[in-house]
């Protein structure tokens, strides 16, 4: 049985102070691996330095990670990927557990729970954020994973090859996560060591920024995988306003019979007309999701199962 062909994937922007390490680290933690650093239009020689190390160096000219993810996972073909940033945050020697684990578990993203080594590898704006924005993906899709931006995970090439990415920034951590629990992938998470960055190394994320961005990426995906409950809670919302303002109206049409505050009935009338609507909607977008996700699901069925590669290797 031959061995599984793995690549390890490096999205980085002005990393010069830790991409040499990075590349070093995963090399000798994966010797089998090949190392891709894709550089987003850095100016501080990443490129130069990662291609010294060992690197492949490839570039991807539109800025964001969520642009670079996606070009990494159209251009190159492995039967396992791994996923790491280029900051030397993450602890290289984790990564042949999480192999074995998507490996020995037949799953399809094993995501690396960051760890804290000391109290300033995370900024307390970004742990708040990533609390908040974890805790409302686990409500909203059921989610079984506990830090959902990490930026350290394996995949399956089913995984990488059914990934639709429409993420620019760093919100395509979250795209990663919904995308596995809308198809209902296996997934896991390992506990990994979390360290600071290098000295003369920045985060590129804006802790109210990009927040805003990740929070409306999972609203935008809430509105897009989960129509009918978002829609039809909107229309119920609306016609107990209805149904209220009615209330007072029937009441004195009942006493009196007559209707003395018509624009009043013709808002409870039209608020009424909304409900339904909305109910309309989120059962029509609701088929139009189902035939997308039956989609993505093909897509994801087109790749062999790594056990059946497995035995046929």
């Amino acid at each position: 049985m031959s061995e599984p062909e793995i690549a390890v994937l490096v999205p980085c922007f002005n990393e010069s102070a830790a991409i040499a390490k990075v590349v070093a680290d995963f090399r000798a933690a994966l010797p089998r691996a090949t190392v891709y650093v894709y550089d987003n239009n850095s100016t501080d020689g990443t490129s130069a330095i990662a291609a010294s190390a060992g690197a492949e160096v490839r570039r991807e000219t539109r800025r964001g990670k969520g642009n670079v993810v996606r070009r990494m996972f159209q251009d190159i073909e492995a039967d396992v990927y791994v996923m790491v940033d280029g900051d030397d945050t993450y602890d290289a020697a984790v990564a042949p557990g999480l192999v074995d684990r998507l490996i020995a578990d037949d799953l399809d993203m094993v995501v690396g729970k960051r760890v804290e080594t000391h109290q300033a590898a995370y900024r307390t704006g970004h742990r708040l954020g990533n609390r908040v924005l974890t805790g409302l993906v686990r409500r909203l899709f059921a989610a079984r994973i506990d830090d959902m931006l990490s930026g350290y995970r394996v995949f399956s090439r089913r995984f990488v090859k059914s990934f639709p990415s429409s993420s620019r920034e760093f919100e395509i951590e979250t795209e990663l996560t919904v995308h596995a629990l809308e198809l209902e992938l296996p997934v896991g998470e390992m506990k990994t060591p979390y360290y600071s960055r290098p000295q003369g190394s920045a985060s590129k994320l804006s802790t109210w920024r990009d927040g805003y961005r990740i929070l409306r990426t999972v609203l935008r995906l809430y509105r897009a995988e989960r129509p009918l409950p978002l829609f039809t809670g909107f229309g119920i919302s609306l016609a107990i306003v209805a149904i209220g303002i009615a209330i007072p109206i029937f009441v004195t049409y009942l006493q009196e019979g007559l209707v003395p505050r018509l624009p009043t009935a013709i808002l409870a009338t039209g608020l009424m007309l909304l409900a339904f609507l909305a109910v309309a909607c989120g059962l029509i977008l609701d088929t139009v999701t189902r035939g997308r996700r039956e989609l993505k699901l093909l897509a994801y069925l087109a790749q062999r199962a790594p056990a059946e590669e497995r035995r046929r290797n």
